[in-house]
């Protein structure tokens, strides 16, 4: 999975912002806000990676359990793709 084309994450008065830039920018009308963790997840997803992956990119950014890693790299994804910020073609989920 990665970030779909059109989508950069940018740091505006301190907080972490999705924004959409070209053609995306047309078809997408909304802001996402993201907190540490989830701004850490989409940099990682800038480049193609599978959720074993992002997993154990967190595990190796920070100190949480394997599972609550994996449940938190779930969890984001299916946010990602709901609002329909992920490509999941580009490698498995």
């Amino acid at each position: 999975m990665k970030i779909k084309d059109g989508f950069l994450l940018k740091s505006v008065a301190g907080r972490e912002i999705v924004v959409p830039v070209g053609a995306a920018s047309v078809d997408f009308n909304a802001m996402v806000t993201l907190n540490e963790t989830g701004a850490f997840l989409f940099r990682q997803l800038e480049t193609s990676k599978t959720a074993e992956e992002l997993t154990a990119a967190l595990l190796e950014e920070y100190d949480v359990t394997p599972e609550r890693a994996a449940a938190s790299v779930a969890r984001f994804a299916e946010d990602l793709r709901g609002a329909g910020l992920l490509d999941d073609e580009t490698a498995d989920a």
